[in-house]
């Protein structure tokens, strides 16, 4: 890998669009009530877990960075490997933890899509 190569704009691009998705697919406006329920009722937070989000984006943040490796590489299908490798340890921890079919198809779903909006910026970018 050649640092030096990276298409670090396609990464941060990938990172903060991948991170606005989830805002938005968590969101009630498109599964969030689906994923509420199908997790144990969880009820919206008084204040925003500021912790989770800066977990969550720096989780997005090396995904990003993954995908930008392999297409440096030009080895994309590594990172296609890689999120749904993480798709199916996120569907496996909701399974186990006895959330709905439906939530944890709404928390596998954005990771696969994320990751296409990161891939997608590296080809865009």
């Amino acid at each position: 890998m050649d640092i030096e190569l990276m298409n670090w704009t396609a990464v941060i691009t990938g990172t903060i669009a991948a991170f606005g998705l989830g805002m938005v697919w968590f969101s009630p406006l498109m599964f969030g009530k689906v994923w509420a329920l199908g997790s144990h009722n969880i009820q919206a937070p008084e204040k925003p877990p500021v912790l989770a989000m800066v977990v969550q984006f720096l989780g997005t943040a090396v995904l990003a960075l993954v995908v930008g490796i392999t297409e440096t590489d030009q080895a994309i299908m590594t990172a296609i490997g890689a999120i749904v490798a993480v798709a199916l340890f996120v569907a496996g921890m909701d399974l186990f933890s006895q959330k709905s079919g439906k939530a944890t198809l709404v928390d596998a779903g954005y990771v696969l899509a994320a990751g296409a909006l990161m891939i997608l910026a590296q080809g865009l970018f």
